[in-house]
């Protein structure tokens, strides 16, 4: 078993350094306090080809797999720019590039990946609803058939980019769950393009994150046709399956988001810790310090083995339970173990670490919303204990 990066692997990660250096945690405060986007961060990556990493050659991406994003996106992370270094990318090449290149019609293809590669194009994916939860299931975004269209009836909550985005991966009924011959069966993915007269978008206040809006979305009587479902008539009523392929790939960005976020924090930690004295030693030499942020380290590393892992299998295409397993597996460690290490980066700033200019509390304020997002860590303790351990479910 062969550990070592390729030579194209630490070229990138080479790169996505030098563009976390470019915005270092000063200029995620700003746009944070602000509530601005990062144009200039965008443009960076766009150029860097960050957008495209997973699109093919002839669409103007660069043909590669999830494990050279995961590398990327932990490196931007790690490098300064806590979870911002992954939300613009998963919101569009997560939730746009991956499936239209998986799935898409040559005219979808040719329609949205070079312009989701070259950063023309943002995206976003509509799925979670205020009845839904985390019951995909369940949620009650209605495509009636009539004739040769749809018209779509719904609300989405929770959906990042929307305020932004020009392409939108819709998720919707198109059979009711009575009409449904098995659970999975009745779930539709759309393509949409925005704005739209029957799309209301509207911003959420929220408690962090906040160079990226997070909307409530309305959707009234948004007339779509064949041509907009993902792949073609074909997928009518079987979107589940294509919808694994971009829930897995977004715990794995985020998997990565987690590790270098809690690296970032115990990086920052241990600078403050050698220098800041209280007594004779820094407060670095503590061992009620040290001991802490070591274990959140071992655990971070052990984290990015597993998410690697699981990148590796996606890339290989494994069966898609082997996948879901070690994502699921992947996100929950990562995101105890970088909770770990910023709760302890803000122990070891003391009341500094409780003010914004020092940066850590608002890589505190990110990882907790990974533990919600995007799926709970109770929900993923509930898929390994099921399908891995092989216990009974617990949730109907």
């Amino acid at each position: 078993m062969d550990f070592a990066l390729k030579e194209e692997h630490t070229l990138m990660a080479q790169t996505a350094r030098k563009i976390a250096k470019d915005f270092p945690p000063d200029y995620w405060y700003e746009k944070e306090e602000k509530g601005e986007f990062g144009q200039e961060f965008w443009n960076a990556i766009s150029e860097a080809g960050f957008l495209g990493i997973m699109i093919p050659e002839e669409y103007g991406g660069s043909g590669l797999g999830l494990t050279e994003l995961f590398i990327v996106i932990k490196e931007l992370c790690e490098g300064g720019c806590g979870m911002a270094g992954n939300w613009y990318i998963c919101l569009t090449e997560v939730f746009g590039g991956i499936p239209i290149a998986k799935f898409g019609t040559k005219q979808q293809k040719e329609k949205y990946l070079p312009k989701i590669a070259s950063g023309e194009l943002e995206f976003c994916m509509a799925l979670t609803e205020p009845n839904a939860g985390s019951n995909t299931f369940r949620i009650e975004t209605f495509a009636r058939r009539e004739g040769d269209r749809f018209v779509v009836n719904g609300s989405k909550i929770f959906i990042s980019g929307a305020d932004r985005a020009k392409g939108m991966l819709l998720i919707a009924r198109t059979l009711r769950p009575e009409e449904a011959s098995r659970k999975t069966e009745g779930l539709t993915l759309f393509l949409v393009d925005l704005p739209s007269d029957a799309v209301k978008v509207s911003p959420i206040p929220k408690h962090g994150i906040n160079y990226s809006k997070t909307c409530e979305v309305a959707i009234e009587d948004l007339e779509l046709t064949e041509e907009n479902i993902l792949g073609g008539p074909e997928y009518l009523h079987k979107g589940w399956h294509q919808l694994l392929y971009v829930l897995d790939p977004e715990r794995l960005v985020f998997t990565a988001a987690c590790i270098g976020t809690g690296k970032l924090a115990i990086k920052t930690a241990v600078e403050y810790a050698n220098q800041r004295k209280v007594f004779a030693e820094p407060i670095g030499a503590y061992q009620a310090l040290q001991h802490p942020l070591a274990q959140a380290f071992c655990e971070l590393e052990c984290a990015e083995v597993m998410g690697l892992k699981a990148a590796w299998l996606f890339d290989s295409d494994a069966h898609y339970r082997e996948i879901g397993a070690a994502a699921n597996i992947a996100k929950t460690v990562a995101v105890e173990a970088a909770f770990k290490a910023v709760y302890w980066a803000m122990q070891a700033h003391g009341g500094y670490g409780y003010a914004k200019e020092y940066h850590v509390e608002r890589w505190w304020r990110e990882i907790n919303l990974i533990r919600l997002a995007p799926v709970t860590q109770q929900m993923a303790l509930n898929y390994i204990a099921q399908h891995i351990l092989g216990l009974p479910k617990s949730y109907k």
